[in-house]
């Protein structure tokens, strides 16, 4: 991708600082989400000249931008305005919505625009705060098709409990610019990276590239397909992960593809490749040792000896001894111990450390029912880690698939439920499956057609299913946006509508709800 004239190039090759002359750089920024916003306040604080392009904005965002100094575009954006044109940007910084199909993307690029997406503006001006050596903080990078946010989370405090000062950022929900430009500083930015936003860090000139401290691929599975045009962009985004590490490239010895990822990646000379999975590990790795979880990467003596991070009997208490779970905890060990916290302190720090709400959530347990929230679960290979965490399960599955095609998920493990009940506008491609590769899986279709009645005749449904005891898994591998307004909405209507239940069940045996106690 050609990158505009001569002398913009040349500007653009030397804004590698916040102290570097921003002053006038004509910017266009696409959306105004909260990225989109920190993008734009960024750029304004620093001299240039914004214009924000979206087709809807919160009413907050409206009214600040030209307090700021931006200027904001409302309209269609499926065709490319004049105001763009005119406006002639010489750089482009685009919300990670923004797919590379998009007009507005693909005008860009045939006009020579330099497109950025919000990480490299971010690690341009990483140095706005520095540590008492001057130096900014170090970025350690994390993705993956599942697992990125619980990992996220736990290396940020696993870092904290080592005595680092350590912000989780990026797509958990705290743009990288925010942590970027915060007083208060820190040691470490523990960033959560979208295939989307590695797609746009895939298009960076050679001064915008990061230089992460370490790096990890979670795993791999289909997702977004729509969004990247095929499962090999979609693979070649995420390996834009491990490019350039410095120190240690974290991957899964059960993913295969992670490991090719890191055999590819052009590094920095002297990273290491650390593997983790729930076996015993070798040099190296990070794994599993008779229910102790051991690293045997960062120690010395590697070759015959390992040193002890916790226990699976420790992690069971804490509610997280689900498989998956304990992988993510071995990949953010992994990547604290690149950073040198000592395993006493990852072993305090998992005793508190305590999962999100939708990620494998039990929200009651009545009458012999286990009832667990798992909405977060929004593609197959997540509902798949669910599925094996509770084999056996009432599994309430479907949504808006996002051009993924379900069919090898219920072959794969839909065998192992003991009933199917599909929720989703689209269910047709859901039941096909299991009628083609689980036959003899019961399903139930909920065509409830009000968001709020949905969960209702789920848990309807589901309580009928369970004969003593049993758990129902709402693991719907589909993202929600067909029918609820999150994965997080679903999950609450999820949890209500179990406790409708209870509190019916109750009445019947009392007279008097719980609630009304």
């Amino acid at each position: 991708m050609s990158n505009g004239s001569p002398v913009s190039t040349e500007r653009l090759a030397g804004l590698t600082s916040w102290n570097a002359d921003w002053r006038g750089l004509r910017v266009a920024v696409l959306g105004l989400s909260m990225t989109g916003f920190s993008v734009a306040d960024t750029l304004t604080e620093l001299g240039a000249d914004v214009l924000v392009l979206s087709e809807s904005a919160e009413e907050e965002y409206e009214r600040l931008l030209p307090v700021i100094g931006a200027r904001l575009e409302l309209g269609s954006l499926a065709e490319v305005p004049a105001v763009l044109v005119d406006f002639a940007p010489e750089v482009v910084i685009a919300s990670p919505g923004f797919p590379p199909s998009h007009p507005l993307i693909r005008w860009a690029q045939e006009s020579d625009v330099t497109i950025w997406g919000d990480v490299e503006l971010a690690w341009r001006v990483r140095d706005k705060v520095v540590r008492a050596d001057g130096s900014p903080a170090d970025w350690v990078l994390i993705t993956g098709t599942n697992g990125k946010t619980t990992t996220t989370q736990l290396t940020a405090s696993l870092l904290v409990a080592g005595g680092l000062r350590a912000a989780p950022c990026g797509n958990i929900g705290v743009p990288v610019l925010d942590a970027v430009r915060d007083p208060a500083g820190f040691d470490v930015l523990v960033v959560e990276l979208s295939s989307h936003q590695l797609w746009y860090l895939g298009q960076s000139r050679p001064e915008g590239e990061l230089f992460p401290y370490s790096a990890v691929c979670l795993n791999l599975a289909d997702d977004h397909l729509v969004w990247h045009g095929s499962a090999q962009a979609y693979r070649d985004a995420k390996a834009v992960v491990y490019r350039n590490t410095r120190v240690a490239c974290v991957y899964n010895k059960a993913d295969e593809a992670t490991r090719h990822m890191v055999e590819e990646a052009e590094v920095v000379e002297g990273a290491r490749a650390i593997g983790f999975d729930l076996g015993i590990p070798g040099p190296s790795d990070l794994g599993i040792v008779e229910g102790l979880l051991v690293d045997r990467a960062f120690l010395d003596d590697r070759a015959r000896s390992g040193l002890e991070l916790t226990t699976v009997a420790a992690l069971d208490e804490a509610g997280l001894a689900a498989p998956h779970i304990v992988q993510n905890i071995l990949a953010a060990s992994a990547l604290a111990r690149s950073l040198g916290v000592e395993p006493e302190a990852i072993h305090a720090a998992l005793q508190s450390f305590r999962l999100d709400a939708h990620r494998i959530q039990v929200v009651a347990r009545h009458r012999g029912i286990t009832w667990v929230d798992d909405s977060k679960a929004t593609n197959p290979h997540a509902a798949a880690s669910s599925l094996r965490a509770y084999p056996g399960a009432v599994w309430i599955v479907g949504g808006d698939l996002k051009g993924v095609d379900i069919a090898e998920l219920v072959a794969e493990v839909g065998t192992t439920a003991r009933a199917a009940v599909v929720i989703g506008v689209e269910r047709a491609s859901v039941v096909a499956a299991f009628r083609r590769h689980a036959p003899t899986v019961p399903v139930f279709e909920v065509d409830a057609g009000e968001t709020g009645e949905v969960m209702n005749r789920v848990v309807e449904i589901a309580s009928g299913i369970v004969d003593g005891e049993g758990t129902v898994l709402l693991a719907p591998a589909a993202a929600s946006f067909d029918q609820f307004s999150g994965y997080a909405d679903r999950g609450h209507r999820f949890a209500e509508a179990v406790q409708d239940w209870i509190d019916r069940g109750s009445a019947d045996d009392t007279g008097v709800p719980p609630s009304a106690l």
